[in-house]
Protein backbone atom coordinates (compact mmCIF):
# COMPACT_ATOMS: atom_id res chain seq x y z
CA UNK A 1 0.00 0.00 0.00
CA UNK A 2 2.89 2.32 -0.11
CA UNK A 3 4.31 1.14 -3.35
CA UNK A 4 5.25 4.69 -5.57
CA UNK A 5 2.02 4.32 -7.50
CA UNK A 6 -0.18 4.80 -4.39
CA UNK A 7 2.09 7.93 -3.15
CA UNK A 8 2.17 9.66 -6.50
CA UNK A 9 -1.34 9.13 -7.57
CA UNK A 10 -2.42 10.24 -3.99
CA UNK A 11 -0.48 13.64 -4.45
CA UNK A 12 -3.82 14.30 -7.03
CA UNK A 13 -5.69 14.33 -4.39
CA UNK A 14 -2.99 16.43 -2.47
CA UNK A 15 -3.58 18.99 -5.29
CA UNK A 16 -7.64 18.91 -5.21
CA UNK A 17 -7.89 19.71 -1.80
CA UNK A 18 -4.84 22.58 -2.44
CA UNK A 19 -7.15 24.38 -4.87
CA UNK A 20 -10.26 23.41 -3.68
CA UNK A 21 -9.34 25.34 -0.33
CA UNK A 22 -7.29 28.00 -1.94
CA UNK A 23 -9.90 29.98 -4.17
CA UNK A 24 -12.23 30.09 -1.40
CA UNK A 25 -9.13 31.67 0.65
CA UNK A 26 -8.71 33.87 -1.53
CA UNK A 27 -11.95 35.06 -2.68
CA UNK A 28 -11.91 38.26 -0.60
CA UNK A 29 -8.43 39.64 -1.48
CA UNK A 30 -8.54 38.24 -5.30
CA UNK A 31 -12.51 39.89 -5.30
CA UNK A 32 -11.53 43.69 -3.05
CA UNK A 33 -8.43 43.66 -5.76
CA UNK A 34 -10.79 43.52 -8.79
CA UNK A 35 -13.25 46.01 -7.73
CA UNK A 36 -16.22 44.22 -5.72
CA UNK A 37 -16.87 45.52 -2.42
CA UNK A 38 -17.05 43.40 0.18
CA UNK A 39 -20.86 42.36 1.46
CA UNK A 40 -23.19 40.72 -0.62
CA UNK A 41 -21.96 41.99 -3.64
CA UNK A 42 -19.09 39.68 -2.91
CA UNK A 43 -20.98 36.43 -2.10
CA UNK A 44 -22.53 37.27 -5.55
CA UNK A 45 -19.38 37.82 -7.55
CA UNK A 46 -17.97 34.45 -5.49
CA UNK A 47 -20.96 32.45 -6.46
CA UNK A 48 -20.69 32.91 -10.02
CA UNK A 49 -17.10 32.39 -10.11
CA UNK A 50 -17.50 28.95 -8.21
CA UNK A 51 -20.62 27.78 -10.50
CA UNK A 52 -17.93 28.68 -12.96
CA UNK A 53 -15.21 26.46 -11.59
CA UNK A 54 -18.23 23.73 -10.95
CA UNK A 55 -19.61 23.68 -14.36
CA UNK A 56 -15.82 23.07 -15.50
CA UNK A 57 -15.76 20.29 -13.13
CA UNK A 58 -19.04 18.98 -14.37
CA UNK A 59 -17.85 18.73 -18.01
CA UNK A 60 -14.45 17.31 -17.49
CA UNK A 61 -15.43 14.69 -15.12
CA UNK A 62 -17.06 13.52 -18.59
CA UNK A 63 -13.91 14.53 -20.63
CA UNK A 64 -11.04 12.73 -18.75
CA UNK A 65 -13.67 9.66 -17.44
CA UNK A 66 -14.39 8.86 -20.78
CA UNK A 67 -10.62 9.24 -21.82
CA UNK A 68 -9.60 7.34 -18.93
CA UNK A 69 -11.46 4.27 -19.92
CA UNK A 70 -10.33 4.80 -23.35
CA UNK A 71 -6.74 5.73 -23.42
CA UNK A 72 -5.70 4.63 -19.79
CA UNK A 73 -6.45 6.04 -16.24
CA UNK A 74 -2.47 7.30 -16.74
CA UNK A 75 -3.49 9.41 -19.68
CA UNK A 76 -6.61 11.08 -17.14
CA UNK A 77 -3.67 11.94 -15.02
CA UNK A 78 -1.18 13.76 -17.35
CA UNK A 79 -3.57 15.42 -19.07
CA UNK A 80 -6.03 16.79 -16.40
CA UNK A 81 -2.70 18.08 -13.94
CA UNK A 82 -1.32 19.89 -17.47
CA UNK A 83 -4.36 21.76 -17.81
CA UNK A 84 -5.06 22.67 -14.49
CA UNK A 85 -1.48 24.13 -14.09
CA UNK A 86 -1.84 26.12 -16.81
CA UNK A 87 -5.35 27.62 -15.80
CA UNK A 88 -3.94 28.28 -12.13
CA UNK A 89 -0.74 30.10 -13.38
CA UNK A 90 -3.24 32.12 -16.39
CA UNK A 91 -5.33 33.15 -12.38
CA UNK A 92 -2.43 35.21 -11.22
CA UNK A 93 -3.07 37.85 -13.91
CA UNK A 94 -6.13 38.31 -14.52
CA UNK A 95 -7.99 41.86 -14.14
CA UNK A 96 -11.74 41.16 -14.63
CA UNK A 97 -14.39 39.27 -13.49
CA UNK A 98 -15.09 37.65 -16.45
CA UNK A 99 -11.16 36.56 -17.13
CA UNK A 100 -11.38 35.59 -13.46
CA UNK A 101 -14.67 33.07 -14.01
CA UNK A 102 -12.76 32.00 -17.52
CA UNK A 103 -9.77 30.56 -15.81
CA UNK A 104 -11.41 29.23 -13.12
CA UNK A 105 -13.77 27.19 -15.44
CA UNK A 106 -10.66 25.82 -17.44
CA UNK A 107 -8.86 25.03 -13.66
CA UNK A 108 -11.95 23.28 -12.44
CA UNK A 109 -11.82 21.53 -16.36
CA UNK A 110 -8.23 20.24 -15.41
CA UNK A 111 -8.91 19.37 -12.03
CA UNK A 112 -11.83 17.13 -12.79
CA UNK A 113 -9.60 14.19 -13.37
CA UNK A 114 -7.24 13.92 -10.60
CA UNK A 115 -9.28 12.14 -7.56
CA UNK A 116 -11.36 9.87 -9.87
CA UNK A 117 -8.48 8.72 -12.06
CA UNK A 118 -6.50 8.38 -8.72
CA UNK A 119 -8.95 6.54 -7.02
CA UNK A 120 -9.44 3.93 -10.02
CA UNK A 121 -5.76 3.16 -10.41
CA UNK A 122 -5.16 2.65 -6.69
CA UNK A 123 -8.54 0.49 -6.78
CA UNK A 124 -7.34 -1.68 -9.61
CA UNK A 125 -3.67 -2.23 -8.05
CA UNK A 126 -4.51 -2.50 -4.67
CA UNK A 127 -5.82 -6.35 -3.53
CA UNK A 128 -9.42 -6.33 -2.16
CA UNK A 129 -8.87 -6.60 1.30
CA UNK A 130 -6.29 -3.09 1.25
CA UNK A 131 -8.01 -0.88 -1.00
CA UNK A 132 -9.64 0.91 1.85
CA UNK A 133 -6.45 1.24 3.24
CA UNK A 134 -5.23 3.06 0.26
CA UNK A 135 -8.24 5.49 0.23
CA UNK A 136 -7.09 6.57 4.25
CA UNK A 137 -3.42 7.12 2.52
CA UNK A 138 -5.12 9.32 -0.46
CA UNK A 139 -6.91 11.16 2.57
CA UNK A 140 -4.05 11.12 4.70
CA UNK A 141 -1.81 13.15 1.74
CA UNK A 142 -4.80 15.48 1.02
CA UNK A 143 -4.28 16.63 4.58
CA UNK A 144 -1.14 18.37 3.31
CA UNK A 145 -2.77 19.67 0.67
CA UNK A 146 -5.17 21.84 3.07
CA UNK A 147 -2.36 23.15 5.16
CA UNK A 148 -0.11 24.29 2.19
CA UNK A 149 -3.48 26.06 1.14
CA UNK A 150 -3.83 27.33 4.12
CA UNK A 151 -0.05 28.85 4.49
CA UNK A 152 0.03 30.14 0.70
CA UNK A 153 -3.27 31.71 1.29
CA UNK A 154 -2.74 33.51 4.64
CA UNK A 155 0.78 34.79 3.49
CA UNK A 156 1.19 35.06 0.29
CA UNK A 157 -0.29 37.58 -2.05
CA UNK A 158 -3.39 35.74 -3.98
CA UNK A 159 -1.51 36.47 -7.27
CA UNK A 160 1.53 34.80 -6.17
CA UNK A 161 -0.59 32.47 -4.68
CA UNK A 162 -2.24 31.08 -7.68
CA UNK A 163 1.63 30.56 -9.61
CA UNK A 164 2.21 28.58 -6.54
CA UNK A 165 -1.03 26.46 -7.05
CA UNK A 166 0.24 26.46 -10.89
CA UNK A 167 3.61 25.42 -9.95
CA UNK A 168 2.68 23.06 -7.76
CA UNK A 169 1.01 20.82 -10.51
CA UNK A 170 3.90 20.88 -12.80
CA UNK A 171 5.91 19.52 -9.99
CA UNK A 172 3.29 16.43 -10.03
CA UNK A 173 2.95 16.69 -13.93
CA UNK A 174 7.06 15.65 -13.48
CA UNK A 175 6.34 13.12 -10.85
CA UNK A 176 3.62 10.78 -12.82
CA UNK A 177 6.42 9.65 -15.71
CA UNK A 178 7.33 6.73 -13.14
CA UNK A 179 4.17 5.35 -13.21
CA UNK A 180 2.82 2.24 -14.99
CA UNK A 181 -0.86 1.17 -16.13
CA UNK A 182 -3.13 -0.45 -14.26
CA UNK A 183 -3.09 -4.41 -15.23
CA UNK A 184 -6.86 -5.24 -15.25
CA UNK A 185 -7.22 -1.93 -17.67
CA UNK A 186 -3.88 -3.54 -19.92
CA UNK A 187 -5.52 -7.21 -19.77
CA UNK A 188 -8.92 -5.73 -20.77
CA UNK A 189 -7.50 -4.58 -24.06
CA UNK A 190 -7.08 -8.13 -25.20
CA UNK A 191 -10.56 -9.00 -24.82
CA UNK A 192 -12.81 -8.77 -28.06
CA UNK A 193 -16.40 -6.92 -28.51
CA UNK A 194 -15.54 -4.89 -25.08
CA UNK A 195 -17.52 -1.03 -25.21
CA UNK A 196 -14.96 0.81 -23.52
CA UNK A 197 -16.00 4.68 -21.67
CA UNK A 198 -19.03 4.49 -23.30
CA UNK A 199 -20.90 7.28 -21.09
CA UNK A 200 -23.89 7.18 -22.31
CA UNK A 201 -24.67 3.24 -21.91
CA UNK A 202 -24.57 4.26 -18.30
CA UNK A 203 -27.75 6.23 -19.19
CA UNK A 204 -29.17 2.81 -21.35
CA UNK A 205 -30.10 0.54 -18.62
CA UNK A 206 -32.54 1.50 -15.70
CA UNK A 207 -30.54 -0.99 -13.19
CA UNK A 208 -26.96 0.73 -14.32
CA UNK A 209 -28.77 4.29 -14.19
CA UNK A 210 -30.15 3.99 -11.10
CA UNK A 211 -26.77 2.54 -9.76
CA UNK A 212 -25.52 5.76 -11.20
CA UNK A 213 -27.33 8.09 -9.85
CA UNK A 214 -27.18 6.47 -6.32
CA UNK A 215 -23.07 7.10 -6.80
CA UNK A 216 -23.62 11.01 -7.43
CA UNK A 217 -26.44 11.65 -4.44
CA UNK A 218 -24.64 9.86 -1.72
CA UNK A 219 -22.21 13.48 -2.11
CA UNK A 220 -24.70 16.05 -2.29
CA UNK A 221 -24.67 17.00 1.62
CA UNK A 222 -20.60 17.52 1.09
CA UNK A 223 -21.47 20.41 -1.35
CA UNK A 224 -24.27 22.05 0.34
CA UNK A 225 -22.33 22.04 3.58
CA UNK A 226 -18.94 23.99 1.44
CA UNK A 227 -21.28 25.79 -0.56
CA UNK A 228 -23.34 27.11 1.15
CA UNK A 229 -22.96 27.05 5.13
CA UNK A 230 -19.04 26.94 5.12
CA UNK A 231 -18.31 29.78 1.68
CA UNK A 232 -21.11 32.27 3.08
CA UNK A 233 -20.46 31.99 6.91
CA UNK A 234 -19.35 35.98 6.57
CA UNK A 235 -23.05 36.67 5.04
CA UNK A 236 -24.51 34.24 7.66
CA UNK A 237 -22.29 35.02 10.77
CA UNK A 238 -25.10 38.27 11.39
CA UNK A 239 -28.01 36.56 11.01
CA UNK A 240 -27.65 33.26 13.69
CA UNK A 241 -26.26 36.09 16.26
CA UNK A 242 -22.29 35.29 15.69
CA UNK A 243 -20.74 38.09 18.12
CA UNK A 244 -18.07 38.89 16.07
CA UNK A 245 -16.80 39.47 12.30
CA UNK A 246 -15.91 36.46 10.53
CA UNK A 247 -13.38 35.56 7.64
CA UNK A 248 -14.60 32.96 4.66
CA UNK A 249 -11.20 31.94 4.03
CA UNK A 250 -10.99 31.19 7.58
CA UNK A 251 -14.11 29.34 7.92
CA UNK A 252 -13.38 27.82 4.63
CA UNK A 253 -9.78 26.68 5.56
CA UNK A 254 -11.24 25.04 9.19
CA UNK A 255 -13.75 23.02 7.05
CA UNK A 256 -11.51 21.56 4.60
CA UNK A 257 -8.94 20.26 7.78
CA UNK A 258 -12.34 18.87 8.88
CA UNK A 259 -12.82 16.93 5.45
CA UNK A 260 -9.49 15.87 5.04
CA UNK A 261 -9.39 14.27 8.41
CA UNK A 262 -12.45 12.97 7.93
CA UNK A 263 -11.45 11.14 4.83
CA UNK A 264 -8.91 9.73 6.52
CA UNK A 265 -10.83 8.62 9.05
CA UNK A 266 -13.50 7.04 6.97
CA UNK A 267 -11.16 5.10 5.10
CA UNK A 268 -9.82 3.51 8.38
CA UNK A 269 -13.09 2.82 9.11
CA UNK A 270 -14.50 1.24 6.17
CA UNK A 271 -12.02 -0.88 6.24
CA UNK A 272 -12.14 -1.80 10.33
CA UNK A 273 -16.02 -2.36 9.69
CA UNK A 274 -15.46 -4.22 6.32
CA UNK A 275 -18.71 -2.13 5.27
CA UNK A 276 -18.54 1.43 3.40
CA UNK A 277 -22.39 1.52 3.45
CA UNK A 278 -22.32 1.44 7.28
CA UNK A 279 -19.23 4.60 7.32
CA UNK A 280 -21.58 6.46 4.60
CA UNK A 281 -24.53 6.42 6.96
CA UNK A 282 -22.91 7.57 10.11
CA UNK A 283 -21.03 10.40 8.69
CA UNK A 284 -24.49 11.65 6.73
CA UNK A 285 -25.78 11.54 10.00
CA UNK A 286 -23.07 13.85 11.79
CA UNK A 287 -23.60 15.89 8.99
CA UNK A 288 -26.84 16.43 9.52
CA UNK A 289 -26.36 17.19 13.31
CA UNK A 290 -23.38 19.27 12.14
CA UNK A 291 -26.52 21.20 9.49
CA UNK A 292 -28.57 22.06 12.63
CA UNK A 293 -26.01 23.03 14.97
CA UNK A 294 -25.00 25.72 12.48
CA UNK A 295 -28.86 26.97 11.80
CA UNK A 296 -30.18 26.77 15.30
CA UNK A 297 -27.29 27.71 17.82
CA UNK A 298 -27.19 31.59 18.47
CA UNK A 299 -24.21 33.57 20.04
CA UNK A 300 -21.94 31.93 18.82
CA UNK A 301 -17.78 33.30 19.12
CA UNK A 302 -16.05 33.85 15.69
CA UNK A 303 -14.03 30.54 17.34
CA UNK A 304 -16.53 28.85 17.75
CA UNK A 305 -18.32 29.20 14.90
CA UNK A 306 -15.10 28.30 12.92
CA UNK A 307 -14.95 25.11 15.33
CA UNK A 308 -18.62 24.39 14.03
CA UNK A 309 -17.26 24.66 10.44
CA UNK A 310 -14.36 21.97 11.10
CA UNK A 311 -17.02 19.72 12.38
CA UNK A 312 -18.80 19.48 9.03
CA UNK A 313 -16.13 19.49 7.32
CA UNK A 314 -15.46 16.10 9.58
CA UNK A 315 -18.78 14.66 9.73
CA UNK A 316 -18.76 15.17 5.17
CA UNK A 317 -15.36 13.74 5.63
CA UNK A 318 -16.60 10.46 3.17
CA UNK A 319 -15.08 12.30 0.04
CA UNK A 320 -12.24 9.85 -0.59
CA UNK A 321 -14.72 6.76 0.69
CA UNK A 322 -17.69 8.18 -1.66
CA UNK A 323 -15.32 8.05 -4.67
CA UNK A 324 -14.18 4.23 -3.78
CA UNK A 325 -17.85 3.38 -4.01
CA UNK A 326 -18.34 4.51 -6.99
CA UNK A 327 -15.47 2.90 -8.28
CA UNK A 328 -16.32 -0.45 -6.86
CA UNK A 329 -19.83 -0.49 -8.14
CA UNK A 330 -18.88 -0.23 -11.78
CA UNK A 331 -17.15 -2.90 -14.61
CA UNK A 332 -13.43 -2.11 -15.69
CA UNK A 333 -14.35 -0.94 -18.72
CA UNK A 334 -16.55 2.08 -17.20
CA UNK A 335 -14.70 2.38 -13.57
CA UNK A 336 -12.80 5.53 -14.73
CA UNK A 337 -15.94 7.04 -16.45
CA UNK A 338 -17.61 6.56 -13.21
CA UNK A 339 -15.34 7.53 -10.62
CA UNK A 340 -14.73 10.80 -12.43
CA UNK A 341 -17.81 12.07 -13.27
CA UNK A 342 -19.56 10.67 -10.00
CA UNK A 343 -17.73 13.58 -8.07
CA UNK A 344 -17.60 15.99 -10.05
CA UNK A 345 -21.03 16.11 -10.92
CA UNK A 346 -21.51 16.89 -7.49
CA UNK A 347 -19.55 19.14 -7.95
CA UNK A 348 -21.38 20.05 -10.94
CA UNK A 349 -24.79 20.28 -8.59
CA UNK A 350 -23.45 23.23 -6.82
CA UNK A 351 -24.73 25.75 -8.90
CA UNK A 352 -28.69 23.79 -8.40
CA UNK A 353 -27.73 23.94 -4.65
CA UNK A 354 -26.64 27.77 -4.50
CA UNK A 355 -29.87 28.56 -7.23
CA UNK A 356 -32.26 26.71 -5.04
CA UNK A 357 -30.70 28.94 -2.16
CA UNK A 358 -30.95 31.91 -3.89
CA UNK A 359 -34.59 31.54 -5.12
CA UNK A 360 -35.85 30.44 -1.83
CA UNK A 361 -33.83 33.27 1.04
CA UNK A 362 -36.22 36.02 -0.50
CA UNK A 363 -39.38 34.06 0.75
CA UNK A 364 -37.81 32.15 3.75
CA UNK A 365 -34.95 33.60 4.48
CA UNK A 366 -31.03 32.63 4.47
CA UNK A 367 -32.09 30.33 7.68
CA UNK A 368 -35.25 28.93 6.26
CA UNK A 369 -33.63 28.25 2.66
CA UNK A 370 -30.66 26.65 3.98
CA UNK A 371 -33.26 24.17 6.32
CA UNK A 372 -35.12 23.16 3.09
CA UNK A 373 -31.81 22.69 0.41
CA UNK A 374 -29.89 21.34 3.08
CA UNK A 375 -32.84 18.57 4.33
CA UNK A 376 -33.47 17.94 0.54
CA UNK A 377 -29.91 16.91 0.02
CA UNK A 378 -29.36 14.09 2.87
CA UNK A 379 -33.21 13.09 2.56
CA UNK A 380 -32.14 12.78 -0.88
CA UNK A 381 -28.62 10.92 0.29
CA UNK A 382 -29.62 8.76 2.66
CA UNK A 383 -32.57 7.15 0.43
CA UNK A 384 -29.85 6.50 -2.19
CA UNK A 385 -27.49 5.17 0.18
CA UNK A 386 -30.52 2.37 1.42
CA UNK A 387 -30.84 0.84 -2.51
CA UNK A 388 -26.97 0.55 -2.87
CA UNK A 389 -25.58 -3.08 -2.57
CA UNK A 390 -22.50 -3.33 -0.32
CA UNK A 391 -18.93 -2.76 -2.03
CA UNK A 392 -16.69 -3.75 0.38
CA UNK A 393 -14.03 -6.57 -0.58
CA UNK A 394 -15.42 -7.17 -4.07
CA UNK A 395 -13.45 -8.30 -7.00
CA UNK A 396 -13.32 -5.55 -9.32
CA UNK A 397 -12.14 -7.89 -12.25
CA UNK A 398 -15.47 -7.59 -13.71
CA UNK A 399 -16.85 -5.88 -17.44
CA UNK A 400 -20.14 -4.34 -17.27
Amino acid sequence: IFSLTVLVASLGYFVDMFDLLLFPILRQPSLTDLGIPPGEAQGSAYFLLLNFQMVGMLLGGIFWGVLGDKRGRLSTLFGSIALYSIANIANAFVDTIPAYAAWRFLAGLGLAGELGAAVTLVSEILPRNLRAYGTAIIAGVGIFGTVAASLVGRYLPWRVAYLVGGGLGLLLLATRFSLRESAMFRDMGHREGVSRGDFLSLFTSRERFLRYLRCILIGLPTWFCVAILVSSAPEFAPKIGVTGPVSAGTAVAFCYSGITIGSFASGILSQAWRSRKKVVLLFILGTLAGIAAFLTLRGLTPAALYALCGFLGLATGYWAVFVTIAAEQFGTNLRATVATTVPNFVRGAVPLITGSFSLLAPRLGYIGSAWAVGLACVGLALLSLGGMAETAGRDLDFLE
